[in-house]
């Protein structure tokens, strides 16, 4: 299989868009796995100070996310909010990234233009005009920074729960079904933070329960 193209942005993709528009790319991490919450990060890059080497995250080691993450603290303005479990299993998991959307773009310092968030939802009732980008992340700066900041904030909060739940092994797949997961899973159940709206889940629900989440 070809290695993925890494494009590398710049903040000039949003300058031929409108020059002069402040733009917040909004981007999430966390719609697939089992456990864990989904996180949402807007970004208002500084057009004077745009971090060098942004792509999308996933393209990306962690040494170089965390040294990307650190510079974009520094230099934009962040807004950051998570759907825990029991949001996602209350709402939906789309449900749920709306919403945290939403939280994402108010808590931001500041008031941008336009907001641009990757995949093809945007989020009802926002106050400012809003565009959603297919592989967005691949093809606007902000968008790439988001996700970056995303990443690394879930990927943490992960680490930080695998030290209270290590049968899982979360500090590894991050709350993903891998094998190791879902042995853990078959030998100890879920945990707090497992989604039990989600299909290999939900066989620990009672019927009512199974009745009360959403799928």
């Amino acid at each position: 299989m070809a290695p993925k193209l890494r494009i590398v942005l710049d903040g000039s993709q949003e300058r031929d868009r409108d020059p002069r528009a402040c733009f917040a790319g909004i981007d999430e991490v966390g719609r697939g796995p089992l456990a864990g919450p989904v996180t949402v990060a807007a970004v208002v890059l500084d057009k004077q100070n745009i971090p060098q080497g942004l792509c999308d995250s996933k393209l990306l080691t962690q040494m170089r996310r965390e040294e990307l993450f650190a510079q974009i603290m520094a230099t934009a303005e962040v807004g950051i909010a998570c759907a825990g479990p029991e949001e996602i299993d209350r709402l939906n998991i789309r449900g749920a990234t709306l919403a945290a959307m939403r939280r994402a773009l108010a808590a931001l310092p500041c008031i941008p233009d336009h907001a641009l968030i990757d995949g093809r939802d945007v989020p009802p009732g926002l106050s400012i005009r809003a565009d959603a980008v297919v592989k967005g992340d691949s093809a606007y700066a902000c968008i790439a920074a988001a996700s970056i900041v995303a990443k690394v904030i879930r990927d943490r909060a992960m680490r930080f729960a695998a030290l209270h739940y290590p049968e899982y092994c979360f500090e590894d797949n991050v709350g993903y079904p891998t094998p190791a997961h879902l042995k853990a899973l078959d030998r100890y159940g879920p945990c707090p933070i497992h989604r039990m709206s989600f299909a290999p889940l939900r066989s620990w629900l009672t019927k009512d329960e199974r009745g009360a989440v959403l799928v």
